[in-house]
């Protein structure tokens, strides 16, 4: 079997033609420049140096994550880009699993670290086994790569903790160690070492050997179906949720250009959900009021009313999921009740099912009473429907 391998997991970037028992080709750089600048020139020029049809590998295994968010995507693109092109699958394999590999037959703990910032690492716990005695005579034995810990994301004391737990020898490689040196001696109550320079960073040619074993346990997947692991999300990501964690919920008219947003809350939301076409028709008729929730220039909510005479009735009202309990739902009843007291309506009603309890203490909350039962009001499934109502300016 005959494999293209890919990890640009980390600030190495490597790549590796392999077959079952040998190494075609690798082409490995630890320097400054970024892998969308050297990756694909890297396999062009491999490919080349040993006159290498792409067509001709099996497989694409590529180290998956964790690692480098930006590294991670490039990786990811190019073997999802090559296994398209090529018609070929690829085999995920996990980055930390790939680093241990390499410390290939060592019976002590391994344990590869890679730097994911503010005191926490990237790393899974392993080792290798030996099978107690001969088999048809021969001495021939092949260690077992045993995945005590899997890859995980913690801080570098509750690794240290963990490794002092276990009672053994650790060797350490990655590029976490020169970051974390000090605190591991400070630390660590058992014997440690670092592995060489030679094995102590990525390498595609043990991405790829993992990669066949990995293949041929039927651990493979299509390009399409493949994603990187990140294990957790990236600085960028965790910024943009604090930033919407502490942003102001701002409270406007629903406009036509928000029908389609409200229509795809509706059907995550609501088992009788309403239509894109249903949304916009409420949206343009003049009897009602329709608003919207923001934060930080996000969708999170809407209602949706009838108003008539003195009265306006809640027709829909959702949060969606990941901001509820935000205070959006409170800030579309309070934005109701000021567009109804500038339109001189002095009622609010709506109805709710009998078992969303949720809904009726929070509608309590905010004032509503409960006046009676529609029966079988509700369908899918079916159910009965608590009224309620609430006298504005009391």
């Amino acid at each position: 079997m005959r494999v293209l391998a890919i990890d640009s997991s980390g600030l190495t970037a490597t790549v590796a033609v392999v077959e079952d028992t040998q190494t075609i080709a690798e082409y490995t750089v630890n320097y400054k420049k970024t892998h969308s600048q050297t990756l694909l020139p890297m396999i062009d020029e491999m490919a080349k140096m040993v006159e290498l049809d792409l067509s001709s590998i099996d497989a694409i295994a590529v180290a998956g994550g964790p690692g480098s968010f930006t590294g991670l995507r490039i990786g990811s693109a190019a073997a999802k880009g090559l296994g398209l092109a090529l018609d070929k699958p690829l085999v995920n394999v996990p980055t930390v699993d790939a680093l241990a590999y390499s410390v290939y037959g060592c019976s002590d703990l391994i344990c590869p670290i890679m730097d994911a910032r503010r005191q926490q690492v990237y790393t899974g716990i392993y080792t290798f086994s030996y099978s107690a005695g001969k088999k048809d005579g021969e001495n021939l034995v092949e260690p077992v790569f045993q995945v005590l810990k899997m890859q995980m994301a913690v801080s570098v004391a509750d690794l240290i903790r963990r490794l002092n737990n276990y009672g053994r020898p650790v060797v350490f490689l990655g590029d976490g160690v020169p970051v974390y040196q000090e605190l591991l001696a400070e630390g660590l109550r058992v014997p440690y070492s670092f592995a060489p320079s030679y094995m102590n960073r990525q390498r595609a040619a043990v991405v790829g050997a993992l990669g066949i074993r990995y293949f041929k346990k039927g651990r493979f997947e299509t390009a399409m179906e493949h994603k990187p692991e990140y294990l957790r999300v990236s600085q960028a990501e965790r910024e943009r949720a604090e930033k919407e964690k502490k942003a102001r919920i701002v409270i406007r008219e629903a406009v036509m250009e928000d029908a389609a947003a409200i229509a795809e809350m509706e059907h995550q939301i609501f088992a009788d959900a309403w239509s894109e076409k249903s949304v916009l028709d409420t949206i343009n008729q003049k009897n009602t009021i329709c608003l919207a929730a923001e934060k930080a220039g996000r969708l999170v909510g809407y209602l949706l009313a009838y108003a008539a005479a003195d009265e306006a009735e809640i027709a829909r009202i959702a949060v969606t999921e990941e901001f509820q309990r935000q205070g959006a739902g409170r800030a579309l009843i309070l934005g109701l009740e000021t567009v109804c007291e500038e339109n001189k309506i002095e009622k609010l009603l709506l109805d709710v099912r009998e078992s969303n309890e949720t809904a009726r203490t929070f509608y309590a909350e905010m004032g509503f009473q409960e006046d009676g039962i529609r029966q079988r009001f509700y369908e899918n499934p079916q159910e009965d429907g608590i009224l309620m109502s609430r006298e504005l300016g009391k």
